[in-house]
């Protein structure tokens, strides 16, 4: 298994880096690495000329970003190909089309992860970093990856303002994380739910946000429409300060 462990000091845009090759070469769970490797070496028709990405996908964004996004996992043809996550496949068109629209990304479409693309005091991350078999991480898988988490966040922490989470997968895998990281959670416990906002003590006032996640479950149904999206990140993008 491969690890990263911040230095005390340790902090901003390089120490981020290292974090993320760190998270590219983990091969902690076996299940994730023989899955995600098949997916790259089988591939999808539509993508057969290309060479996929097949490793772990690391968070993108700057290191300085007042607000996180936290989704649930790569998708196997979607990050897993092209190493950027929610890029390269219709839950990362809505997505990056709506932080478009709020002033949060650089352009509206995320093909590849040397496409251009840049955000604006935002990141984008999960609490598994591989694409999972059926989208379905096991629990052992996300609590054998939650370090990767709490490390990105501990980076993050001097400039974190406001957290939207996509889904209640990514909801609960998100909080002991931040109840290690200093932050008190009420009892009980928040439970998700679109539009939930919770608002946490702690190193800094942190503001938790929850989203229906942009799957193509819950888009092509009108669960979630670009509306309600566009309103979530809005208002998460003022409470970090962004807006």
């Amino acid at each position: 298994m491969n690890t990263y462990r911040e230095e005390p000091a340790e902090q901003g845009a390089e120490a981020l880096a290292r974090l993320d090759a760190a998270v590219s070469r983990c091969r902690a769970c076996p299940r994730l690495v023989e899955w995600r490797e098949h997916v790259a070496e089988t591939k999808r028709a539509a993508f057969a000329d290309q060479t996929y990405w097949g490793r772990p996908v690391p968070g993108f964004g700057p290191a300085d970003a007042a607000l996180v996004l936290v989704g649930l996992a790569p998708a196997a043809h979607g990050g897993n190909r092209t190493g950027r996550m929610f890029t390269g496949d219709r839950s990362g068109d809505v997505l990056f089309q709506a932080l478009y629209d709020v002033g949060l990304a650089s352009q509206p479409t995320s093909v590849h992860r040397d496409d251009g693309l840049t955000l604006r005091g935002t990141r984008i991350t999960a609490p598994v970093h591989c694409a999972p078999p059926a989208n379905k991480p096991t629990p052992t898988e996300r609590d054998t990856c939650r370090h990767w988490l709490a490390d990105e966040l501990r980076l993050l922490r001097p400039t974190l303002r406001a957290v939207v989470v996509l889904g209640a997968f990514g909801w609960q895998a998100l909080l002991p994380v931040l109840a290690e990281a200093g932050w008190t959670l009420p009892r009980p416990r928040p439970k998700f739910g679109h539009d939930v906002r919770v608002t946490l003590d702690g190193p800094t006032p942190l503001h938790l946000l929850g989203c229906y996640h942009v799957s193509q479950q819950n888009t092509f149904t009108g669960r979630l429409t670009p509306e309600m999206l566009r309103s979530v990140l809005a208002e998460g993008a003022a409470l970090a300060g962004l807006r």
